[in-house]
């Protein structure tokens, strides 16, 4: 063994007790950051880590010592105790005791997803690693930008709607009931808006608690159903179909898709497995099923756009751009120009629902807020015409 070697791994002698309990102590230690990954390590702290390796081996640094660097750079940004550090480490001490780089990575799957690992053994293999850490970090920083304006075109309607309806609640259940009170007293006839009021009023008094535990009762019981397989099929299916959003998710799934696809292409990975890499990107089930269906027409021998079409979930552009692409031998162009229309098509539908929707629930609140003015002020001015 070399000297390199024995500097991460010790002599080949037996272990004793002592060095045991500590190998079982860092073991655990390893198990409880393996634990906190998921709320500590994003996808940009990946995405990060492997533009930086990249330009390290680009600067003609071999693959352990640009290991080593990058340990340390993480240490220095995020402390002793960074968990990505801490993964990072054992990466670098697999790699320099004999193991691939994508075998090391394979060891942290919670980290690193079938993507990176295939794409890295591909690199490898090809002598393009630099090359191909470089396209990992673009298909991952992609994901998360589009991930991040879908959300965004989700998340504030959904907060203003939130806001909207504690706003009702609360004019319901504290401000109206002060106010129509006096209404109540006088013992005369009130407009219908006022009565109407008066009505939902005491029902939100009456039952807000009970309205509060059904509301709860039916959030948690519908994340308990989406975690079973056929409650997930079932949501994935419906937001497929929903008015305004489900064409936005499937572009954005087909934008994932189509770029992973190609990229996986380009770095030299078989046809079969990069369909199966790709259709574990994907996050909505229902599209995963079809690439599972086109994984197996294709490995019967069929075209992978004759695959695509025979699903019927793809749109027709999808399929004739890469009819075209398998003519011209130029498939992964193809699936990354499908990408960069998907992409495109994103960001403007997801500018135009904000600038839609905002409109449309301010529009709403202003018309709840009017009904009770009008509620209010009916009664009032009819006191006023007697007097």
């Amino acid at each position: 063994m070399s000297v390199a070697k024995s500097k991460w791994l010790g002599d080949s002698k037996p272990i004793s007790k002592a060095q045991a309990k500590d190998q079982s102590r860092a073991d655990a230690r390893r198990t409880s950051h393996e634990r906190d990954l998921f709320r500590r390590i994003r996808t940009r702290d990946v995405c990060s880590v492997a533009r930086q390796l990249a330009t390290l081996l680009r600067a003609g640094m071999p693959l352990v010592p640009a290991l080593s660097a990058l340990v340390e750079q993480l240490r220095a940004g995020g402390g002793h105790e960074n968990p990505l550090a801490v993964i990072m480490e054992d990466i670098a001490r697999d790699v320099n005791s004999g193991s691939t780089l994508a075998k090391a990575l394979g060891k942290h799957p919670g980290i690193f997803s079938n993507l990176v690992i295939n794409m890295v053994a591909a690199g490898e293999t090809s002598g393009t690693l630099e090359q191909v850490l470089l396209r990992v970090a673009e298909i991952l920083e992609n994901r998360v930008q589009l991930a991040a304006k879908v959300k965004a075109a989700v998340a504030y309607p959904l907060m203003m709607v939130v806001v909207s309806v504690a706003v009702v609640v609360f004019l319901m259940y504290v401000v109206v009931p002060s106010i129509t009170e006096i209404f109540i007293e006088m013992e005369r006839d009130l407009p219908w808006p006022t009565e109407m009021l008066i009505a939902v009023s005491g029902f939100v008094r009456t039952y807000l608690l009970f309205i509060a535990v059904a509301v709860c009762l039916a959030f948690f019981g519908l994340m308990a159903g989406y975690k079973t397989k056929a409650g997930r099929m079932f949501a994935d299916r419906a937001k497929l179909k929903l008015p305004l959003f489900g064409n936005l998710f499937l572009k954005l799934e087909l934008a994932r898709l189509a770029r992973t696809l190609g990229i996986l292409l380009v770095s030299g990975i078989p046809i079969l497995q990069a369909i199966e890499t790709a259709k574990q990107v994907v996050q909505n089930r229902v599209i995963a099923g079809a690439m599972g269906s086109v994984k197996d027409m294709v490995g019967k021998g069929d075209s992978i756009a004759n695959a695509i079409r025979k699903t019927g979930l793809f749109p027709p552009i999808v399929y004739h751009i890469i009819t075209t692409g398998q003519m011209s031998g130029n498939l992964e162009e193809g699936l990354i120009n499908i990408a960069d229309m998907y992409d495109g098509e994103v960001e403007l539908a997801t500018k135009t629902l904000t600038s839609l929707l905002e409109p449309l629930v301010l529009l709403f609140m202003g018309a709840v807020v009017a009904f009770i003015v009008l509620a209010v002020l009916l009664p009032i001015t009819e006191i006023n015409q007697v007097l």
